[in-house]
């Protein structure tokens, strides 16, 4: 990537029609650089190159922002913050709650929450099998999740009435959709664009309606 980190930051938020005002796009950068830091001592992420963060993590993050519905959003597997952090900054009107199994992320997500000054994010450390959910919530997302089933079955019981589940995939994931149960709807599947990211993302919208197998 022969570009500036001011020109890639500038270049992949239009391309994501996203506009960050000053403090959002501060924040943002911030962000990265706490992220940079920690990996050096907690290994949160792979990916070791700030440059490579902005596209793989930012960008990767905010490019479902337009799709989410509801007031409040549940991440699943969130690791070191991600999309919970780019979202909640960029969403300030939307609680963002972070949910990781590893203590040294959620630490981290935390610590991010409290230097961003993020009033509308907060993380727990839980596997969500057991967790014991403060509220019920519009939209569920996972990023990194192991499967759609797992996703689905293990997060279900979170949802709001009109509720949604959101899936971020990278190719389709024909296979796993035929394990999906018949209570499970696959309401839409959009081919995501990520700026400066190569293959294929898509954005699974899954409804949950607990009493379809009985009516079928």
């Amino acid at each position: 990537m022969d570009m500036s980190h001011e020109n890639l930051w500038q270049a992949g938020l239009e391309a994501l029609d996203c506009h960050p005002d000053e403090k959002q796009l501060k924040q943002l950068k911030q962000y990265i650089e706490m992220l940079d830091r920690w990996n050096k001592t907690y290994n949160l992420t792979s990916v070791r190159d700030p440059k490579d963060m902005i596209p793989l993590h930012i960008f990767d993050s905010l490019v479902v922002a337009n799709h989410i519905k509801g007031e409040n959003c549940l991440d699943v597997g969130s690791g070191a913050g991600l999309p919970t952090i780019p979202l909640a900054i960029m969403q300030p009107d939307r609680l963002f709650m972070s949910l990781d199994t590893n203590g040294k992320k959620t630490r981290f997500v935390q610590q991010a929450i409290i230097e961003l000054g993020l009033k509308n994010a907060s993380v727990s450390q839980a596997r969500i099998e057991k967790w014991v959910a403060p509220q019920k919530f519009d939209a569920v997302i996972s990023r990194a999740f192991a499967s759609v089933f797992d996703f689905v079955t293990a997060s279900s019981t979170h949802l709001s009435e009109k509720g949604m589940l959101y899936a971020m995939k990278g190719q389709f994931p024909k296979g796993e959709m035929q394990y999906l149960p018949k209570q499970y709807q696959l309401v839409n599947n959009t081919m995501l664009d990520v700026p400066f990211v190569d293959g294929e993302r898509h954005l699974l919208e899954i409804s949950y309606s607990p009493n379809s197998d009985e009516k079928s």
